[in-house]
């Protein structure tokens, strides 16, 4: 563990000297706090910095308010926080406090302002959060054992588990974020009071529930997290709850459903979390339209259901638009076959585009990882992917606009309205099935020919 003095290197940042220093040479008590000391004494650099101090919001307010070059916003005054911008750093600077009630078991009913940095730590969630460091003398507060639980790598509830639970049911979450994220286990009274309290999810927003979701899709832990919480996310995404010990009796599958679906969120890459959202949501269509016969199940049409199934779950939690999207085609695509056909790749780089097809070829490679090593598809994938180089190298003809005739040369040959787009489909589909040149003189002749012989019916 890093001694004080390189402790204190926390605050190595002019910016941050000039926010502290303003502060205690007015005669204020001055410390770091949160997640920029916990992830300091890991060895990682804080993306941002909270401060504290015994100094009331209106102090804060005349101190920052002075010449100086300082930048404030009354970012929550009745919780005791304003935001210090100094060269566009930003500060949150929050009052020494205590609460009391939580009716909505998210925010306090009540908030006092005190003078003890002991009491402001009570409050906090987490023991690695609860951690203060002077930012005068680098000395350390840590009430709670923050520090060792850093070293056994543990997230443990200040205090009572079920109180702060109770308190604030975002927490509940948030334990299971930092655990992914840190790649921390959870203790074990905060990991019983998580499960059981698990139904004060229901007073969250759902747009914070989504937020928490894909931060811990995409922690180094997510894995561990899906396979020892379903209970909790079933909360966000009910349908996992069927996934839980669901036997897939199948030769290609050596996982129950769960366990394979963790495994194909780990397998996708943490930078996209559409695609860790497409993996957890990939195969829940299962359970509901398993079939059995000859001792093995068999799932038809599970990626239409499941499709169906992610375009719900992501409505009620008020995804964005794009991501939906995304999520939605990877989801219904990912069990496409293309049989290694050029023709089949044509087609869905012409109807979906290049970078689809490339998150699609990502999660099919998860998911096969995810099965019985005896069928492997690497090589399939391999051809693939070689088959889109290809195309897009050669600039080959994929869609209808790389067609090297248009609508007006169909309007000309006589074609009217919707014919016009199904003659252009017509052509697209003989150039990919290599039946006919892209050249103009062989399209139009085609068409021609092809309007000539219907006329002749």
């Amino acid at each position: 563990m890093p001694d004080n003095g390189i402790i204190s290197g926390i605050a190595g940042d002019g910016r941050l000297r000039r926010i502290t220093s303003r502060l205690a040479d007015a005669g204020y008590n001055v410390y770091f706090v949160g997640g920029c000391v916990r992830d300091h004494i890991m060895g990682a650099e804080p993306h941002d910095y909270d401060v504290a101090t015994d100094a009331a919001p209106e102090e804060v307010l005349d101190v920052f308010g002075r010449d100086g070059g300082f930048k404030v916003i009354e970012t929550g005054l009745k919780h005791g926080t304003v935001t210090v911008v100094c060269d566009h750093l930003h500060v949150e600077i929050t009052t020494f406090r205590s609460e009391t009630g939580y009716s909505d078991h998210r925010r306090p009913d009540g908030v006092f302002f005190g003078k003890d940095i002991d009491a402001d730590l009570a409050r906090r969630d987490f023991t690695v959060n609860a951690i203060a460091l002077d930012a005068v003398d680098g000395s350390i507060v840590d009430p709670h054992g923050g520090i060792a639980d850093i070293e056994n790598r543990l997230i443990r509830c200040v205090g009572d588990p079920a109180e702060r639970f109770g308190e604030d049911a975002l927490r509940i979450l948030r334990a299971l974020r930092f655990s992914s994220k840190l790649g921390f286990d959870i203790e074990d009274k905060t990991s019983e009071a998580l499960v059981s309290m698990r139904g004060l999810l229901s007073y969250i927003s759902a747009e914070r529930k989504y937020s928490e979701l894909k931060q811990i899709l995409c922690g180094k832990n997510a894995e561990q997290i899906i396979i020892g919480y379903p209970l909790v996310l079933a909360e966000l995404v009910p349908e996992i709850a069927d996934m839980i010990g669901f036997d897939q009796k199948n030769r290609h599958h050596v996982y129950d459903l769960l366990t394979h679906t963790a495994k194909v969120v780990s397998g996708v890459p943490a930078e996209k979390p559409y695609l860790r959202l497409a993996a957890l949501l990939h195969d829940t269509g299962k359970p509901p339209c398993c079939i059995e016969k000859d001792g093995e199940r068999h799932f038809p049409g599970h990626a239409d259901i499941s499709e169906e199934i992610s375009r719900r779950v992501l409505r009620s939690l008020r995804a964005d638009k794009w991501t939906a999207e995304r999520v939605c085609k990877l989801v219904k695509y990912h069990d496409v076959n293309f049989h290694g056909s050029e023709r089949g790749v044509k087609r869905f780089l012409g109807a979906h585009g290049a970078d689809l097809f490339d998150d699609l070829l990502i999660l099919k490679r998860a998911d096969n990882a995810a099965q019985s090593p005896a069928y492997p598809r690497n090589e399939e994938f391999d051809r693939l992917e070689s088959v889109k180089e290809k195309t897009l190298a050669e600039k080959q003809c994929v869609s209808i606009a790389d067609l090297a005739v248009n609508g007006k040369d169909m309007l000309a040959l006589g074609y009217e309205g919707k014919e016009i787009g199904d003659i252009l489909a017509v052509l697209l589909a003989l150039v990919i099935d290599g039946e006919l040149e892209n050249e103009r003189e062989a399209l139009v002749g085609y068409a021609k020919s092809y309007t000539d012989s219907a006329d002749s019916v």
